[in-house]
Parts: structure tokens; C-alpha cells; sequence
């Protein structure tokens, strides 16, 4: 039950930053350089409480690398950018389709060879992409999507750095702290363009201290009790549970063209998915 309930709030909170970017963002209550700073600086300020009290005091600066940090950085800040424009669920798909490809591609540079099935799935997977950007009153815009492609990318780098690690909330809490640095330059080349509320300030830290920070502790919780494919599986929901978060709390329309291809995509990678366990089943 603590398993179950650690992945739900997980779940919860991964989809939660799409739509506290989104709603920060879209009435201009704060400008994405400093969304972005907020977040990280908040993230790392929650994750730095959490070792402490959890850990005594135990030294984690020597886990994580400056790549790592580099490469949070750039998700977070080209995660704000788009989502000035884009709707919750169209950034989540979008997120989520570039995480899976970026994973792909490094797998398959290192010489891992996808089975017919795993073909399938992200051949669709694509398709459900194609269908997402293509021209229409729904379709995102082309910055905005380049922008929450990169985001994937980054993460998706991440994501694989994180694999080396021995200790996951150690390296993301070292992460987080590195991360800082690229802040200032950040807000340095922004400065024109810099704005911020009350309003703006709260969901930046929710979004960092909240969903970020404490999200991801609560996630590497769940992952102790969960295999590689469950974890992959139960991440499937949340650009599902980011879309339902945009329709009733941001009031944003679930188009057709939207829905299908969320569908597509979150089922292609779902068949991936079970051709990859049965490989690996059988090897």
C-alpha cells in the first residue's frame, strides 16, 4: 500500500509541474527565466532538507556530476519556455515522446537491436507525434514544440546519466544544487524580459519544492518496490493525468486531434514496452 500510494502522489506530482508551469505562465504572472530559476532553486532547497533529515546529515555533494547538472538545467529552463504557449497536455505528450525517442536513439548507438514488436510500437508512437504537429487550429506551434523537444532530449539524457548513479536521490539532490550556477546567467540575458507576481512566485515554488523536489524523493521510494518495466509503465499516465489537470483547472479543450494522439503515442511506447520484457524474458 505505501508503494502504491508513494507512485500515485508520484504520478501526481510529475504531472502537476506541467500544469503549474502552464498556469504561471499562460496569465503572465511570472516570465519563464524566473519560473525556472525558482524552481530549481526551490527544488534544490527541498531536496538539501530532505538528505539532511532523512540521511543525518550525510555528506551527498559528491554524488551527481556537472553533466547532470547541466543537462537539468537546460530541461527546466526549455520546459518553461514552452509552456508560455503550449497546453498542459500537448506539452506533456510532446515531453514524454522525446524522453522515450532520446532513450532510443542512445540505446541504439550502443548497439541494442528492438525486436519487431518494439518496432511497432514506437513506429506508432511516431505516428501519434506526426499527428500531433500536423497543421490545424490544435497544433502547437513550431518554437514551442522545438522547445519541449529539447526539454525531452535534456531529460531523457538525464534520465540516463541517473543510471550510473548509486544513490539516485543523492545524485538529483547534487543535481539540483549544481544547477543553480546556470541560473544566473539565465536571468542575466533575460533581464528585460523579467517579470513576477505573488501569484507567479507560489506556483514556481510549489512547482519546484512541491512537485519537483518532494516528487521525485516520493518517486525513488516507489522505485525500490517497483521494476524497471512498472516504473516505465506507470509513467505512461502521466501525460493522461496532465491533460485532465489542463481541462479542469486550466479550462483547456482535449481536441480530437490531441486525444488521438496521445492514444497513438502512449500506446505505441506501451507496445515497446512488452516486446522489451518479453526480450528480455526469453534472453
Amino acid at each position: 500500500m505505501v508503494t502504491i500510494a508513494a507512485t500515485v502522489v508520484a504520478m501526481l506530482a510529475f504531472a502537476g509541474n506541467s500544469i503549474l508551469c502552464r498556469m504561471a505562465l499562460a496569465n503572465g504572472s511570472i516570465d519563464a527565466a524566473s519560473f525556472t530559476a525558482i524552481r530549481l532553486i526551490s527544488g534544490a532547497i527541498a531536496l538539501a532538507l530532505v538528505m539532511l533529515l532523512s540521511r543525518s546529515g550525510r555528506h551527498f555533494v559528491s554524488h551527481g556530476s556537472w553533466l547532470g547538472a547541466i543537462t537539468l538545467f537546460l530541461y527546466a529552463a526549455f520546459f518553461s519556455f514552452a509552456y508560455i504557449s503550449l497546453a498542459a497536455a500537448t506539452g506533456a505528450l510532446l515531453l514524454f515522446g522525446s524522453v522515450q525517442g532520446t532513450m532510443i536513439a542512445v540505446a541504439l548507438y550502443r548497439g541494442e537491436r528492438p525486436v519487431g514488436i518494439e518496432v511497432l510500437g514506437w513506429l506508432i508512437a511516431v505516428a501519434g507525434l506526426v499527428v500531433l504537429m500536423l497543421p490545424g487550429a490544435t497544433a502547437p506551434s513550431p518554437g514551442a514544440a522545438l522547445y519541449m523537444a529539447a526539454a525531452g532530449v535534456a531529460w531523457g539524457v538525464y534520465s540516463i546519466l541517473g543510471k550510473k548513479q548509486t544513490d539516485a536521490l543523492a545524485a538529483t539532490c547534487a543535481n539540483f544544487m549544481r544547477s543553480v550556477v546556470f541560473v544566473v546567467p539565465l536571468l542575466a540575458i533575460s533581464i528585460a524580459e523579467l517579470t513576477t507576481s505573488w501569484n507567479g512566485l507560489l506556483l514556481a515554488v510549489c512547482s519546484g519544492a512541491l512537485t519537483s523536489g518532494l516528487g521525485y524523493a516520493i518517486w525513488y521510494v516507489a522505485l525500490r518496490h517497483l521494476s524497471s518495466l512498472q516504473g516505465a509503465l506507470v509513467q505512461l499516465s502521466v501525460p493522461a493525468i496532465a491533460a485532465l489537470g489542463g481541462v479542469v483547472l486550466l479550462s483547456e479543450a482535449l481536441t480530437l486531434q490531441t486525444g488521438l494522439s496521445g492514444l497513438a503515442i502512449l500506446g505505441g511506447v506501451l507496445v515497446a514496452l512488452a516486446g522489451k520484457a518479453g526480450r528480455s524474458g526469453s534472453s
